[in-house]
């Protein structure tokens, strides 16, 4: 017998299970939390390199006082602090003097900082295909990607997870290429226990407003090279050498003014009070979500290296196969997500196949330089199809959702699990 309450509990399940894009109510509705954390800890940072009238570097201590801190965190010997990631990678090339004709090894999965810092020095960004499974660079393929005129190695720790370290590292010191490790997205990651950025030639690291450490724009190279750090400062100081930097206007090469500054200097000191703590809480969350997901069809976490001893989890990143959710497409599921409360991205696309690229190689500098027939060359080598395939299935969650409760990890799984239920209306509606 069917009775009213019956009834009313399976209008209310169906209710639950109705997804919210299509009009139901949604899994969250409650904030993420938000990005950067503050305290009085960094206003009082902040006042003390107000009050003391010394804002830049060379007059006030507190960049230097953040190099030492920094250094120490990541193990290594040297840190120069600068404007911010980008300005990193620039200064590392050009202390390696990096230049027109010559070749660096880059992945396709980045931001494009680390192809722009690459086609600044008017050389050839030779990308080599992603591992699907990590989503790092494949170091299995880099081999066959090296020319006589391959200058430096630049893979990136992608996500804040590590990179192949042990094989690039093997490859960078058999063919004497300098290994630069982009680890904007990495701090306190790890490799076999150690931090990565520490491994290479040098490692650098962003300070932007989305990172785990934050200053709203910044960055640093970290190296055990005093000759080679000594280099990148004289560059990001315009030229002019440590030594000479208030005696004289004496130059010892070109350069940028890529400093940082004291106000970025103290809230980078305040911030790495809680870097630790913050950081911790996100690899618990992020091995719960892990556990959670795996178990769903259609959902396959990013695989770590063996190596990876330490994941930062700058970003959660995952692989969607539509053929499990009744063949909704990805951009739908995002869309079904986000409804749910749950903002989900579809993360990069293949950056080896932007436009700005064409743009570059067709200017009159890059074909003066490279000719035609090296460009040719270079078009028809430019193939990565486990990338194109990884950059249809991507999805990530920000860091700063990993920062939530195990409430929170619990709904992101719940809304999957009521996007898939639901997948067959979804679809038809589309």
């Amino acid at each position: 017998m069917i009775t009213r309450r019956t009834l009313v509990a399976s209008a209310a399940l169906a209710a639950t299970v109705k997804p919210a894009l299509l009009g139901g109510t949604p899994v969250r509705t409650k904030r993420w939390p938000t990005w950067p954390v503050t305290n009085q800890v960094e206003e009082q940072e902040i006042l003390g390199a107000l009050r003391s009238g010394r804002w830049g570097r060379g007059t006030g201590k507190l960049v230097e006082r953040f190099e030492e801190a920094y250094a120490t965190l990541t193990g290594t010997k040297h840190c120069l602090a600068v404007a911010n990631g980008t300005s990193a990678l620039i200064t590392s090339l050009n202390a390696l003097g990096i230049g027109a004709g010559d070749e660096v090894i880059v992945p396709p999965y980045t931001f494009i900082a680390t192809i722009n810092s690459v086609l600044l020095q008017h050389a050839l960004p030779v990308f080599v295909d992603t591992d699907r499974e990590t989503f790092q660079i494949d170091a299995s393929k880099v081999e066959a990607a090296i020319t006589p005129e391959t200058r430096a190695l630049l893979p990136v720790h992608m996500g804040g997870a590590s990179f192949d370290v042990g094989k690039m590292l093997e490859i960078s010191r058999r063919r004497n290429i300098p290994l630069i490790e982009d680890a904007a997205q990495a701090h306190l990651g790890e490799w076999r226990n150690r931090k990565v950025g520490s491994y290479g030639l040098a490692g650098c690291f962003s300070f932007q407003a989305s990172k785990n450490l934050n200053s709203g724009e910044g960055g640093a190279i970290i190296s055990s090279d005093e000759a080679f750090i000594e280099k990148c400062f004289t560059f990001h100081n315009n030229g002019r050498s440590r030594k000479v930097m208030t005696a004289s206007f004496t130059y010892q090469s070109t350069g940028a003014n890529l400093r940082l500054t004291e106000f970025q200097a103290a809230i980078l000191t305040a911030q790495m009070t809680r870097l630790e703590e913050q950081s911790r809480r996100r690899e618990m969350n992020a091995a719960y979500l892990t556990s959670q997901l795996s178990g769903i069809a259609g959902m396959t976490p990013q695989k770590l290296y063996p190596g990876c001893t330490r994941n930062a989890w700058h970003l959660y990143m995952f692989r969607y196969q539509p053929e499990a959710f009744a063949g909704l497409t990805r951009e739908r599921f995002i869309a079904a997500m986000r409804a749910e409360g749950i903002p989900v991205s579809s993360g990069y696309s293949p950056l080896n196949r932007e436009p700005f690229l064409e743009n570059v190689l067709n200017s009159r500098g890059f074909r003066r330089i490279y000719g035609e027939k090296r460009l040719a060359q270079w078009r028809e080598k430019n193939q990565t199809p486990q990338n194109d395939q990884l950059c249809q299935e991507a999805l990530w969650l920000t860091q700063t959702m990993l920062l939530d409760t195990r409430e929170g990890m619990d709904q992101i799984v719940e809304a999957v699990r009521k996007v898939q239920k639901a997948a067959g209306p979804l679809t038809q509606a589309a």
